[in-house]
């Protein structure tokens, strides 16, 4: 095909969506943080002086720019950067530790690294003397780098101006977890990014009036929230993480209508003394996933929020869109579907798979496998791990689902997680939901540890609602009474939180690292 035939049919991306969406209705407000409201507009002009601020230190196509920051605007305006600017976005997780860091800045090979210096001057001084060709770059005043923020304020805003991109170049390292061992990089291209928004745009249900709040991280699933909310006209409102009493009054005074929240927020704002105090009556829908949610405590949510929860199932190397469960479709005398992850989307292909590459008949357990513009490009400099994950022409995400008749997939749970005691197979899923569904529980996990009689014991870690006392044999005999003693619990610790990974996972790799230590098992009830 020729050069013109090639531009003939060259289809627009995230760049070019998020010029449009910055070239009309610019007074309106578009972000609110505090006690300040930014306009379309002014949001445009700090894109530009961001761009700007990057470029003249020497940042070109291609470089990779880090991000650690609470949530604040500059997150959403170097984000946007990044797509003007043709770099790479390597998002670091706010929560990580110093060795993650330093591991996700040296694998990426990462050029300049942007943090927001009140929350993170010192981390940020750490990482640069680790990696010593590394730009480090401030939001605000520190000892140590480069203030971004005060360089922005320099330059002259210019009009916005979309670079010509193709589907397949690269725009964002996402790492994996790390849950089964070190983090892997996914490479997200334009072609995905442009499928996540399409797919949110036509299958998502967004209020009418988009006044989205947003507590979630920005420099990660947060993010994916902002384009849709900017082409439909919406607004934000911007706190810098996730507390319920902030959350609450921001949805009370913003007359919030959705936000994106996971498992573990919502079951903090249903446990809060105060959660009837405040008139959240203005919540249309309550965007969740990154994690599984207890069917109780969903249907907790639904008596006493309403039925405003939208659920969506993806993971880094096929984001956020590969299935929906729609408010309706949440159906509080069903179990089996609050459990479930909703239906594929028709804009991927879903199948499940057995270890033949079989698909598996319904009310059978299969490996969730996804084909189309949604599926990452590969693993960043890890052909191996790519040809692995790409078996057989599918991503094989490594969730394990049961399809009901209607076409619903129940996730009982990740392959790798499966525990195999005493020569049979248990889904620490379903224990889970087993244990969630007792009035004193607050949240669960169930893990495998080694053990020397039954190769694998099923161990529940669990967080008790407050006020509520251990008890271990009631837990035990529910779970015997709903599933049977092979997946009844051996070991039941009960603690104040589970730890959680960067998404808001229950960290199961650090539970089994903890609880598989002899001294420990000796401590369970």
């Amino acid at each position: 095909m020729t050069a013109a035939g090639t531009e003939l049919y060259q289809g627009a991306y995230q760049p070019q969506i998020l010029v449009h969406a910055l070239s009309y209705d610019l007074d309106r407000p578009l972000i609110y943080v505090g006690e300040q409201v930014i306009s379309a507009r002014a949001f445009r002009d700090l894109v530009s002086q961001y761009l700007q601020a990057l470029q003249s230190l020497g940042l070109g196509r291609g470089a990779k720019i880090g991000v650690l920051a609470s949530n604040r605007p500059e997150v959403l305006c170097i984000t946007s950067a990044c797509l003007l600017g043709e770099f790479v976005l390597v998002p670091l997780h706010p929560l990580g530790s110093l060795d993650d860091h330093s591991y996700l800045i040296a694998d990426s090979a990462m050029d300049a690294l942007v943090i927001d210096a009140p929350a993170f001057a010192e981390r940020g001084a750490a990482l640069a003397e680790l990696a010593p060709t590394l730009k480090l770059l401030t939001l605000g005043p520190a000892r140590s780098g480069t203030d971004l923020a005060a360089l922005a304020t320099r330059m002259q805003p210019a009009p916005l101006i979309a670079p010509q991109t193709n589907g397949d170049e690269p725009y964002r390292l996402s790492y994996s977890g790390g849950t089964t061992g070190k983090p892997k990089a996914v490479v997200g291209t334009h072609r995905i990014g442009i499928a996540v928004l399409n797919i949110q745009l036509a299958e998502w249900e967004w209020p009418s009036q988009i006044r989205q709040l947003m507590c979630a991280p920005l420099s990660h699933a947060g993010a994916a929230m902002f384009l849709p909310t900017l082409l439909r006209g919406g607004s934000l409102v911007i706190l810098p993480g996730f507390d319920p009493i902030r959350v609450m009054e921001a949805i009370q005074k913003h007359r919030i209508t959705c936000a994106l929240l996971v498992p573990t927020m919502i079951y903090a704002l249903l446990d809060h003394p105060r959660l009837g105090d405040f008139d959240l009556s203005s919540l249309e829908t309550i965007f969740y996933g990154a994690s599984a949610m207890s069917p109780t405590r969903l249907r907790e949510g639904i008596q006493r929020l309403g039925p405003i929860f939208f659920q969506f199932y993806g993971q880094v190397e096929a984001p956020m869109t590969v299935c929906v469960l729609r408010r309706a479709e949440h159906d509080v005398d069903s179990p089996e579907r609050l459990a479930s992850c909703g239906r594929p989307v028709p804009w991927v292909q879903v199948d499940l798979l057995d270890d033949e590459m079989r698909p598996v008949p319904h009310g059978e357990p299969g490996e969730i496998c996804v084909r189309g513009t949604l599926v990452m490009s590969g693993y960043h400099q890890r052909p191996e791990q790519t040809a692995e994950a790409f078996a057989g022409g599918w991503l094989h995400t490594g969730d394990v689902a049961i399809r009901d008749p209607q076409g619903f997939l129940r996730i009982v749970d990740r392959k790798k997680d499966m525990i195999v005691t005493g020569g049979f197979n248990v889904y620490p899923r379903e224990v889970e939901d087993v244990l969630g569904s007792h009035p004193a529980v607050s949240a669960n996990a169930v893990i495998g540890i080694p053990d020397a009689h039954w190769g694998e014991a099923v161990t529940a870690v669990v967080v008790l609602r407050h006020g509520m006392e251990p008890c271990a044999d009631e837990l035990r005999a529910l779970v015997r009474e709903r599933k049977g003693s092979v997946q009844t619990p051996k070991s039941i610790f009960f603690v104040d939180a589970l730890p959680l990974t960067p998404v808001g996972k229950p960290d199961k790799k650090a539970l089994r690292a903890h609880y598989g230590n002899p001294q420990q098992k000796a401590a369970a009830a």
